[in-house]
């Protein structure tokens, strides 16, 4: 296979950050089609992406030979039908995060994959970032001692959308915004995690708080790993002063931090003596080169038929913690896994 022609299912603002990259940007990738369940949609992806095909309906699009692999970036709802359908029809699948509503439809993916022989990579793209990927580097050699806790917070400036105060369909915010953050912990604990206690409120949405009394647009999650290492992790909607992604790594010997609140590495200062710099309004820019990379990253995955980096089961174990979380703040205690 000199090509990997690809089909981009679902043409969002994460969908077309794949697309986009696919178009030009990794070696051995094509863009082929777009498919979304708002034509017009597609057809403007499809416009914007240079390519001349698109479908409504993404059962159509997989019956096309000539799409060897699809992105799945559409609510998650959807991601376990697309993906199974994907596999029995031979396409290999990059699905993004979270990747499915339970662990249930998470071996389904998982199994759909394996038994149809195509590859199934989940989007968690900080782990192809260069400063988690020299954190994780630092851990390895033993730069910070053995490490004691590691704190992983996500505060976005966007307003919820309709779908995602409903729970029951979004599993909330813990799933939505925080999914990065419960890989990042597993994957610099080295292990999976025993026990989680979460507490979770509505601060900035009270305008919708009767109609979804269960919604929570703040969450805090404290957990501990089989291995002893201890976690923290944060989550914010609708913060407006943009967006904040930040990750400590406490060791027995030192300290490692990742992320910046600035945009740009410039300061101003006027006459009022009010010093100024740009806040990150988006993850989008904040994780640019990193999508970039894990998009490359599947493709040589197809042409080499080697191991994906993110696989189903990281997927899995992100939507296990996120069940978990959930429960532990309707019930108010600490869930074991």
């Amino acid at each position: 296979m000199k090509k990997v022609r690809v089909c981009l299912i679902g043409s969002g603002r994460a969908g077309m950050i794949h697309a986009r990259n696919m178009a030009g940007s990794v070696p051995g990738a094509e863009i082929y089609a777009a498919c979304d369940p708002d034509l017009k949609a597609a057809k403007a992806a499809a416009e914007e992406l240079g390519i001349g095909i698109c479908y409504q309906d993404y059962k159509e699009a997989l019956e096309d030979e000539q799409i060897d692999a699809v992105i799945i970036a559409c609510p998650t709802k959807y991601h376990r039908d697309i993906a199974v359908a994907a596999a029995n029809a031979g396409k290999h699948i990059f699905c993004e995060k979270p990747m499915a509503m339970n662990e249930e439809e998470c071996d389904e993916m998982i199994k759909a994959a394996g038994k149809n022989n195509v590859k199934l990579q989940i989007g968690f793209m900080r782990r192809f970032d260069d400063s988690f990927r020299e954190a994780k580097k630092m851990i390895e050699e033993g730069e910070i001692g053995d490490v004691v806790l590691v704190k992983s917070h996500t505060r976005g400036p966007s307003k919820p959308r309709e779908w995602m105060y409903d729970i029951e369909k979004s599993n909330g915010p813990l799933a939505e915004v925080c999914s990065h953050d419960i890989d990042t912990v597993r994957w610099f604990a080295g292990s999976e995690l025993k026990s989680v206690y979460a507490l979770g409120g509505n601060f900035r949405n009270q305008e919708i708080a009767e109609q979804y009394p269960d919604f929570y647009d703040n969450v805090i999650v404290n957990a501990e790993f089989e291995n002893g290492v201890h976690a923290s992790i944060e989550g914010a909607q609708y913060v407006q002063y943009g967006y904040d992604a930040r990750v400590e790594i406490l060791g027995t010997k030192g300290v490692i931090c990742i992320g910046d609140m600035h945009e740009k590495k410039i300061t101003s200062a006027n006459e009022s003596h009010q010093l100024k710099r740009p806040s990150m309004h988006s993850w989008t820019h904040l994780f640019k080169d990193a999508y970039l990379l894990e998009d490359k990253s599947f493709i040589e995955a197809i042409l080499n038929d080697s191991e994906v980096e993110c696989s189903g089961y990281d997927g899995k174990m992100a939507v296990k913690i996120v069940k978990a979380g959930n429960e532990s703040i309707v019930q108010k205690k600490i869930v074991m896994l």
